[in-house]
């Protein structure tokens, strides 16, 4: 799908607040409700915007503890990297996985209530998956910048910069995080 300024700037905003009714989304980006809801159908349906969710703040929910775990397998068949994937997308303390270059062959992030909850992890999940070699965890002590917004052309740092300058004039900038 060909993105034009105007999915940019509906994407944008939806990146920004989800919760947007499709009047306040087409007033947003200058359109009608119409035509501004048929764009956000073919956005969705050709995958571009994937799903809608809430996110939550880990603190008020009791989980201020964020590590980072490096994880070496014992061999890289795939045969293994799918059963290491297929377990470790079963826990739901881990929030994102990656599959590394490097010194370790996955990256994952858990969300936990204190060091008791990740010693239950490691040793009560982690360790029972096969063919693990080597865990090395990482905390965070800060997080400095947290985002689910995609960036969406532009220079690096900036917003979209496809709006005409009529357009920027009418709807000035606003700080986002």
């Amino acid at each position: 799908m060909q993105l034009d300024a105007i999915d940019l700037r509906i994407l944008d905003e939806l990146q920004q607040d989800s919760a947007l009714t499709n009047v306040e989304l087409a007033r947003r980006v200058h359109l009608s409700a119409s035509p501004c809801l048929a764009r956000v159908k073919a956005l969705e349906a050709a995958g571009v915007i994937s799903r809608y969710v809430a996110l939550a703040n880990p603190k008020a929910l009791g989980l201020g503890l964020s590590v980072f775990i490096s994880i070496s397998l014992k061999t890289q068949s795939k045969e293994a990297l799918g059963e290491f994937e297929r377990r470790i997308s079963e826990q739901d303390e881990v929030m994102e996985c990656y599959l590394m270059t490097g010194d370790s062959d996955y990256l994952i992030r858990v969300a936990l209530t204190d060091i008791a909850a990740l010693e239950k992890f490691i040793l009560e999940r982690l360790t029972p998956i096969p063919g693990i070699e080597k865990i090395r965890s990482s905390f965070a002590l800060k997080q400095v910048r947290y985002k689910t917004a995609l960036p969406l052309g532009g220079s690096p740092g900036s917003r979209p910069t496809s709006r005409s300058p009529a357009t920027r004039a009418r709807s000035p900038e606003r700080r986002r995080g």
